[in-house]
C-alpha cells in the first residue's frame, strides 16, 4: 500500500501547471478539419508546428541581428546555430506530410479553398530577414490591414546579410557604400567588390577567424533554406503531382524557379574563385 502512495504524482504547487503554462487547452482545440477526411488532421498539424518552428527561428535570427550590430558575432552564432538544429525539424516534417497520398489530399483539397502556404506571413518574415526582399509578395495579403504593417516593417529593416556586410565594412574590408546604405526594400545585388572582401576572409580565416564563421554560419541557413524548398518541392509533386497549387501558383514549376534563388550570393561566388 505504501509504495502505491509513493507513485502517486504529488498534487501540482500553486503557480502554472504543465497545461496552464503551455496554455494546452487553447493549443490543442487549434486543429479543426473542414472535412471527415482521416488525414486532415495531420495536414493541420504538421503546418501549424511548422509555423511554431518558424516563430522560433524569427525570435533568434532577430536576435542574431541584432547581435551583430552590436559586434557581438559570438552571440549571433549561437543564435544562427541554433536555427539550424530547427531547420531540421522543418525539413524532417516533409517525410510525414508525404505520408499523404493523392486520394487522400484529393478528399480534403476542396474544403481548403484558397488557402495556402504561399500565404503565410512568417515565411515571407524568414524571406525578408535573410534578404529575399520581394515588394510584390505584399500582394497575396490585400485586406489583411496587420500583415500588410508588419511586412511593410519587415521589408524596409536590415537584413542579417546587410548586418554582416556592416561588420565587415566596421573591420576595414572596403565595402561600397551603396551596399552599406541603400533602399533596403529592395533586393541585394552582388557585388565584386564584396566577393573580393569574403576572399580575403576564406583566404586568410586564422586572421579573421569570426568573420569566416560568420560567413559559413550564412551559408549553413541557405543551405538548410534550400533543402526545405526542395523537400516541399518534391512533397507536393509526389502528392498532387503538376497541379496548380491551392493559392492559384503554378504549384511544382513556381517551387522549382524558387530554388534557384540564392539569399548571399557572394558566399556562393567565393567558392569558384578559392
Amino acid at each position: 500500500m505504501e509504495s502505491r502512495e509513493a507513485d502517486r504524482p504529488a498534487p501540482p504547487e500553486r503557480g502554472p501547471t504543465y497545461t496552464s503554462y503551455l496554455r494546452l487547452d487553447t493549443l490543442l482545440t487549434c486543429q479543426t478539419p473542414l472535412s471527415d477526411t482521416h488525414d486532415e488532421l495531420l495536414f493541420i498539424v504538421i503546418h501549424q508546428a511548422s509555423e511554431l518552428w518558424i516563430k522560433l527561428c524569427l525570435h533568434e535570427l532577430e536576435a542574431a541581428r541584432q547581435a551583430l550590430i552590436a559586434d557581438r558575432p559570438g552571440i549571433a552564432f549561437k543564435m544562427m546555430a541554433r536555427v539550424a538544429r530547427v531547420q531540421q525539424q522543418l525539413i524532417q516534417s516533409w517525410e510525414v506530410l508525404a505520408t499523404i497520398t493523392p486520394a487522400d489530399y484529393s478528399a480534403m483539397r476542396g474544403q481548403l479553398g484558397g488557402s495556402s502556404g504561399f500565404q503565410s506571413i512568417q515565411y515571407r518574415l524568414l524571406e525578408y530577414m535573410l534578404g529575399a526582399k520581394k515588394a510584390g509578395m505584399l500582394a497575396a495579403h490585400d485586406g489583411d490591414a496587420p500583415a500588410q504593417a508588419v511586412l511593410t516593417e519587415a521589408l524596409a529593416r536590415t537584413s542579417l546579410y546587410d548586418e554582416a556586410l556592416r561588420m565587415l565594412a566596421r573591420r576595414g574590408f572596403d565595402i561600397p557604400a551603396d551596399r552599406l546604405e541603400r533602399d533596403f526594400t529592395q533586393p541585394y545585388m552582388a557585388s565584386p567588390v564584396v566577393e573580393a572582401a569574403w576572399q580575403a576572409v576564406y583566404r586568410d580565416p586564422d586572421r579573421w577567424w569570426d568573420l569566416y564563421e560568420l560567413a559559413e554560419k550564412l551559408v549553413d541557413l541557405e543551405y538548410r533554406v534550400q533543402l526545405w524548398r526542395f523537400g516541399h518541392l518534391k512533397t507536393i509533386e509526389r502528392i498532387i503531382g503538376f497541379k496548380r497549387g491551392t493559392g492559384g501558383t503554378a504549384g511544382v514549376p513556381y517551387l522549382a524557379k524558387v530554388i534557384d534563388e540564392v539569399f548571399f550570393p557572394e558566399l556562393l561566388a567565393v567558392r569558384v574563385a578559392l
